[in-house]
């Protein structure tokens, strides 16, 4: 079973509020990107959105140009459904964040919670970091939360990738900044402990934008 039939199984089989990472709210992200003071129309990026509650909620506070960009196609229609008409005031993108193309220099925020760390291989991590790195406009921020070394070693029956603070550094290396950072258990609705690992980081205001992390070049911006 691959990545994309992996997702589409847990949505179709489990409601929303079973899934091991849910809670009703996203306060520490909420409250992350409202120190930000953000404009209302600052473009903001939930990368595996899934079937999150974040979106609804900043939707609530304002906020007019929210992506969520997710494998599965049965994540998205739960939060499509969910929605009613506020669904179309949302960029919706189906797809796998080590291949998808992202407009370049386009977001103001990315937020990935429970994504990066199911990235066990090198060469996905290097793949999801070239989209970070495409898609961030200099100065930018990217709020990311894995699991810590005290979480368990897998999630939703796939291994997982530990991150320490120094991990983290290495791995976004001198083009971002770290700016804060904390841990935060998680309770699965299983009862399952989890010890996630938020970092709030700024990409270099001045550093070189990479043209694309797609082989064929272009921009789908336009589409956006």
């Amino acid at each position: 079973m691959n990545q994309k039939e992996h997702w589409e199984k847990v949505y179709t089989s489990r409601q929303p509020h079973e899934v091991g990472w849910y809670e009703p709210h996203l306060r520490t992200s909420l409250t992350w990107i409202g120190d930000l003071s953000l404009p209302k129309d600052a473009r903001i990026i939930d990368v595996g959105g899934g079937a999150s509650t974040l979106v609804d909620d900043l939707l609530n506070e304002g906020y007019q140009q929210v992506a969520v960009l997710d494998l599965s196609q049965a994540a998205l229609s739960v939060v499509r459904t969910r929605l009613g008409w506020d669904a179309a005031r949302v960029m919706w993108l189906e797809g796998d964040i080590t291949s998808i193309e992202l407009p370049t220099n386009f977001f103001d925020l990315w937020h990935d919670r429970a994504v990066l760390h199911f990235l066990t291989e090198p060469d996905g991590r290097r793949k999801y970091l070239d989209c970070l790195r495409k898609a961030l406009k200099p100065g930018g921020r990217a709020i990311i939360g894995t699991f810590s070394p005290e979480a368990p070693p897998r999630c939703s029956g796939l291994p997982v990738e530990r991150y320490t603070i120094k991990a983290m550094q290495e791995l976004l290396d001198r083009e971002f900044t770290l700016e804060r950072h904390h841990k935060e258990l998680h309770i699965t609705p299983g009862g399952t402990e989890q010890m996630y690992l938020y970092c709030q980081w700024q990409r270099a205001a001045n550093h070189q934008i990479r043209q694309t992390c797609d082989p064929q070049g272009g921009s789908p911006a336009d589409d956006l």
